[in-house]
């Protein structure tokens, strides 16, 4: 017989738990169901939580949070969920491997996104992530980036919007092509301006190291050398299961502002990076509270008085 469960909230990360924690105090059947895979897990340490002055380690934080949760009773489940779909009384959620169902009077999706990441084997990757010499959130740690040699990977308008707003922590910063080099105009003379130098050939090889980022340019004898690099590539929401369900999609990929105080579809909320708005963790908490609490006063319109 399939679970069931008052929610359902797919995604461990702080949207996603901040969900488990609200909908567990709140007396809520709930269960997290996740692939491991939180982009938090992935963060050596942030100083940009609220009332971790100190800093905290992404997997840290998120382990907290998980206890946290399970302290007051909700379930947690590492497993992908590949399919969603309405049902009669909610929602039903296939698992992979298993196919597994799992039905929901009602669904959070904390799902998160992926990054774009420069051509590197995982190993190399994440070796550079706990370096620090790899980073992908300006927002999160320019702060620790002053007057430091800043190179930005990608050659576009995000590329050119990423390196400007770094430019208030540091003179010497650098944007570097991928492969081609599509800065504007207009957006080569606010770089000049600022200071900040353009290369147009593409990057040939990227060589992160503990004592920084090196990028051999195509054509080049010596490679350029930086304390850190910030890919501006884009990220991809994971919103398939949103799409699944019937959520239209902003032009940029995410589910509405809005959708964490519900959406088109009764019963279903979204929480964290999915939503259109400023991917943090203190944001995605916030979404997460505010999900479970709207999904929590939509089930009690369903009761009867008294349950």
């Amino acid at each position: 017989m399939a679970e069931q469960w008052e929610c359902v909230i797919v995604g461990a990360g702080p949207a996603g738990l901040s969900a488990a924690l609200y909908m567990a105090r709140f007396r809520r059947r709930v269960l997290v169901v996740h692939d491991g895979r939180s982009r938090a897990l992935r963060i050596p340490v942030t100083r940009n939580v609220p009332g971790f002055p100190d800093g905290v380690e992404g997997p840290g934080l998120v382990d907290r949070m998980r206890r946290h949760a399970v302290e007051y009773g909700a379930g947690m489940r590492e497993a992908e969920v590949v399919q969603a779909r309405r049902g009669d009384e909610g929602f039903v959620l296939t698992l992979a491997d298993t196919r597994e169902q799992l039905h929901a009077a009602s669904l959070i999706l904390a799902t998160g996104l992926y990054l774009q990441q420069p051509p590197l084997e995982e190993g190399v990757h994440e070796a550079a992530l706990r370096a620090g010499v790899l980073r992908y959130c300006p927002i999160c740690d320019g702060h620790e980036q002053i007057d430091r040699c800043i190179g930005v990977i990608g050659a576009d308008g995000h590329g050119a919007r990423e390196a400007l707003f770094l430019r208030r922590f540091s003179a010497d910063i650098t944007l570097v092509p991928l492969h081609n080099s599509e800065v504007t105009a207009k957006d080569r003379t606010r770089l000049q301006q600022a200071g900040i130098r353009v290369v147009d050939r593409p990057v040939a090889h990227h060589a992160p190291g503990e004592d920084g980022y090196r990028v051999q340019l195509d054509g080049d004898d010596q490679p350029l050398r930086f304390d850190v690099v910030y890919p501006a590539l884009g990220v991809r929401q994971r919103t398939e299961l949103a799409v699944m369900l019937g959520l239209e999609l902003g032009g940029d990929g995410t589910t509405a502002a809005d959708s964490p105080l519900g959406t088109p579809v009764p019963g279903l909320y979204c929480a964290g990076d999915i939503a259109e708005g400023l991917d943090q963790i203190s944001v995605a908490m916030g979404h997460g509270a505010l999900a479970a609490t709207r999904a929590h006063n939509w089930l009690r319109s369903r009761e009867a008085p008294g349950e």
